[in-house]
């Protein structure tokens, strides 16, 4: 065999050589092309479910701030109506004149004497038989709205030991202490309205707000 028959067949096992490479690159680069598209495919579709649940998420988080200040306007609402029923009742309290009040404040004071029992005050059948209030000194002291002094002065007149003392701001009926045994009655019409108010509220509520 010749020197140049040799070098043909290294030419030849070095061309066959180099294509076995090139294809096989090829074949290498080619599988890298399309892991590279699957990663991209892949991170896209991450991205994209992220920003979905980003969305969704800003969309729950702003619905649920919309419910809650709707929640919020709907309770404003409803104390203010509350509220609005509230006044106008102290407005009617405040406005009761004639024998109406004069009734009411009688049956308030009525209603704190008894935790009087050192005053002796009188019953309404004392008043009703004309009996004389003892010459005692005063010592249970009853205040009231500056407007309805002189009510209140001529209804103590009938009980025995009892004296006007002054005004207290307030709606209507009386304020009723003594020194002596050192207890003190609220009994105005703020007081009584309060009591009522509370006990009534949930039931006040109800028809004000009640669903169609």
């Amino acid at each position: 065999m010749s020197l140049e028959t040799v070098v043909e067949d290294i030419r030849d096992e070095a061309r066959a050589r180099a294509d076995e490479i090139r294809a096989q690159g090829e074949e290498r680069a080619a599988e890298i092309v399309s892991e590279a598209e699957e990663d991209a495919e892949e991170t896209l579709a991450e991205a994209e479910q992220q920003v979905e649940n980003e969305v969704e998420q800003e969309r729950e988080r702003t619905l649920s701030s919309a419910k809650l200040e709707a929640k919020q306007q709907r309770l404003e609402a409803r104390r203010n109506l509350l509220q609005e029923v509230r006044t106008a009742v102290e407005a009617e309290l405040a406005d009761l004149s004639g024998d109406q009040r004069e009734e009411l404040t009688r049956a308030l004071l009525d209603a704190a004497s008894v935790e009087f029992d050192d005053s002796e005050a009188r019953s309404a059948s004392d008043r009703s038989s004309g009996q004389s209030p003892r010459e005692e000194g005063d010592d249970v002291l009853v205040h009231a709205r500056a407007d309805d002094e002189a009510l209140v002065t001529e209804i103590v007149e009938d009980y025995d030991g009892y004296e006007y003392a002054g005004a207290v701001d307030c709606l209507g009926g009386v304020v009723v202490e003594s020194d002596r045994s050192r207890v003190r009655v609220n009994n105005t019409f703020d007081s009584v309205l309060e009591d009522v108010w509370e006990d009534n509220l949930k039931e006040i509520s109800t028809r004000l707000f009640e669903e169609q």
